[in-house]
């Protein structure tokens, strides 16, 4: 079996679409849940599913990224994972903190990768006038949103989509997409799937 944790900071959709996946013969097992925002909803839910927490402020290492990343850090080696998922963790995070789970920590994005990495992904898609967007999960390098791609998943960019309608029917795509790319991925299988 492996073992996952999950990084989020905020309700935790995504941490929730994988969860509920892993079960039965699914390989992995979610292990920890860890957020950079103490009282994010996602914790609270996880609890309630039994999974073991973490919180680490990281407004309280404003000047100090490094000792902010080694809290982190810790709490996540206590709960020895073979995998990280980051679903929804809204800190950049250094090649240092990267380095050690090379080839073990994927991340969900908003877009069409190597389209749009970084944030207001779905505004940026609008403004340059395409026609589809989606979501991507990859492997996590030290370069933001720009390690190999696992999987995406594309839906039609509407007339009258903003923002909000955009991004709303894309998180459909990535509560689908998350989990079956895991899935892959923890049975090595790295082979990038579309959806």
């Amino acid at each position: 079996m492996k073992r996952v944790a999950i990084l989020i900071s905020g309700g935790g959709s995504n941490m929730l679409a994988l969860v509920r996946d892993m079960v039965g013969d699914h390989p992995p097992r979610p292990v920890l849940v860890a957020s950079n925002v103490p009282h994010a909803a996602g914790l609270a839910r996880a609890t309630e599913l039994g999974i073991a927490t973490a919180a680490v402020d990281h407004r309280n290492f404003a000047s100090d990224r490094a000792a902010f990343e080694a809290e982190l850090m810790a709490q996540i080696m206590a709960a020895r994972p073979d995998i990280i998922c980051l679903a929804g963790f809204m800190r950049v995070l250094t090649p240092a903190f990267v380095a050690p789970f090379a080839g073990r920590m994927i991340n969900i994005h908003p877009s069409l990768l190597p389209k749009y990495p970084g944030l207001h992904t779905h505004r940026r898609a609008l403004d340059a006038g395409d026609t589809v967007a989606g979501c991507s999960v990859h492997e996590v390098t030290a370069e933001l949103d720009a390690g190999p791609i696992l999987g995406q998943a594309q839906v039609p960019i509407l007339p009258a989509d903003t923002a909000d309608s955009l991004s709303a029917r894309v998180l459909v795509q990535e509560h689908r997409l998350y989990p079956a790319v895991l899935r892959r991925f923890a049975s090595g299988d790295r082979r990038p799937i579309a959806l």
